[in-house]
């Protein structure tokens, strides 16, 4: 056989290069928005939470609405807080933009009370952080599920993360994280709780990454959605941002 042709069919004979998965197709019928674009008005900061400690519990970072976007950052060296939706939810799923800088911590947290208290899906997005991963915040630090840490930066992923995963593999290889995630873009987050002990789920851009079913009670039935700046070191310089934030209440818990 002819070089060309050999090697033509050595190409043909390997197995495609993996790509990543495609996400899957979402009914939005009932999501609601929950965030207007314009200004804080249904959210409220609260600086209840340990990551305000900084300031003595008296702020709870700076908080502003810019661009259509929520914007959250440090407002002195150390201290964060969260911002929380003043309506309670039950059962519900919530889906959101984001376009965070690297470096500061953040988070999505469900049921969460005005001093922190939550399932956090994770936005850690920072070196060695995590996206989408299930931490209990404030609540003793269980569950903590997670199934890739990010490596060096947030373009480049390690699988599997050094946390356990809760039986739930990475559905994304770590050569095809650049292919799939793009950081300075506004990429789409979404997460599902469900019942107490809750059964939560979350994706990244529509494909599922987590899927976590809790075998204890928590926290109680309803409580806030809130996203967070995490205090520490000095991230004033460095923003967290999130748009297009919608909820759809599932079930009779409203």
């Amino acid at each position: 056989m002819r070089p060309a042709l050999f090697a033509l069919a050595v190409a043909l004979a390997l197995p495609a290069g993996a790509q990543p998965p495609k996400p899957e197709k979402f009914d939005d019928t009932g999501f609601v928005p929950i965030f207007n674009g314009k200004d804080l008005t249904g959210w409220a900061v609260s600086a209840k939470t340990g990551h305000s400690r900084t300031s003595g519990n008296k702020s709870g970072g700076r908080w502003e609405v810019k661009d259509g976007a929520i914007v959250g950052t440090q407002d002195v060296p150390g201290n964060g807080g969260i911002v929380i939706t003043e309506k309670q939810y039950g059962d519900f799923e919530v889906a959101l933009e984001m376009n965070n800088d690297d470096g500061p911590d953040s988070g999505l947290f469900l049921r969460s009370t005005d001093t922190g208290k939550c399932y956090q899906a994770m936005v850690d997005y920072h070196k060695g952080g995590n996206l989408m991963g299930i931490y209990g915040e404030g609540i003793g630090g269980k569950p903590h599920v997670r199934n890739f840490d990010f490596g060096k930066d947030v373009t480049e992923i390690v699988v599997p993360s050094k946390q356990p995963d809760g039986g739930f593999k990475c559905p994304v290889k770590a050569e095809d994280w650049k292919a799939f995630w793009k950081p300075g873009e506004w990429n789409e987050l979404r997460a599902r709780v469900e019942g107490n002990p809750p059964k939560i789920t979350t994706w990244i851009k529509g494909v599922r990454f987590m899927e976590y079913q809790d075998t204890e009670k928590r926290l109680e039935d309803k409580g806030g959605i809130a996203l967070q700046v995490h205090g520490g070191g000095d991230w004033t310089k460095h923003f967290v941002r999130y748009r297009n934030i919608r909820v759809k209440e599932i079930g009779g818990k409203k």
